[in-house]
């Protein structure tokens, strides 16, 4: 397979090519990807150009390379973790406990309501109202706005389980993604679902970019930390 200039930086073209076999389950999780040299007669490029693409795989936390060992493939999450940060899903998995999704609405809303909306998406927008719950208590509140140019399942299921994994799906490639955290009170409906008194909570809003650097999903989130903290593991 050759790669052409046109079609932009050879490395990113690369890594995504390889990104997407991770994914697919082409290189499974700890297996190696094939070598430098190997990868290098595949696709026509220099090593250089093939070191890039797997550093950035390594810094989105896809594989690792070990000196003498080769590059193995550690997760094949669609989402890119682009940090050594551990996700806090992951996390709390991790300490035994459970998380689960429920699937509460979905619904195609005015961007005017938001000045967010309103600068990156059209006039309108999907937004889709989720419920994570921590040991079977309602803990987090979700509401993700994505752009009507992604075509979303039919089936209420799919909405269900990972979001990014569906945006994937639908041709979606992540590139960045910012988190900003604030202190706010969720209405009064939001407080029912979570079944507390209104009351201030921590409130979290992401920012997910394309490839083109381009807002593809905006998320506003409620946490009860009072059944659990937000925690976020660094490693070194």
């Amino acid at each position: 397979m050759k790669l052409s200039l046109k079609k932009g930086p050879l490395y990113i073209q690369l890594e995504e090519i390889l990104k997407e076999r991770i994914i697919n389950g082409e290189y499974p999780i700890n297996t190696l990807i094939p070598s430098e040299p190997e990868l290098k007669e595949e696709f026509g490029v220099s090593i250089i150009t093939v070191r890039r693409a797997v550093e950035q795989l390594a810094q989105q936390g896809y594989v690792e390379k070990r000196s003498g060992v080769g590059t193995t493939v550690l997760d094949n999450n669609a989402i890119s973790k682009l940090s050594k940060g551990q996700r806090f899903s992951e996390y709390l998995l991790e300490q035994g406990h459970e998380l689960s999704r429920e699937f509460i609405h979905l619904s195609v809303v005015d961007c005017s309501i938001n000045p967010v909306l309103q600068k990156h998406f059209s006039e309108e927008c999907y937004c889709i109202e989720r419920l994570y719950k921590f040991n079977q208590k309602p803990y987090i509140h979700f509401k993700h706005y994505i752009s009507k140019d992604i075509k979303l399942p039919k089936e209420q299921g799919e909405l269900q389980s990972s979001l990014y994994e569906t945006m994937y799906q639908q041709g979606v490639r992540f590139h960045r993604f910012k988190d900003e955290f604030s202190v706010g009170t969720p209405d009064e409906n939001i407080a029912c679902m979570l079944k507390i008194k209104r009351q201030p909570l921590l409130q979290r809003f992401r920012y997910s970019y394309d490839l083109g650097d381009k807002l593809v999903e905006y998320s506003e989130a409620f946490y009860n930390t009072e059944i659990h903290r937000y925690v976020v593991n660094f490693d070194m």
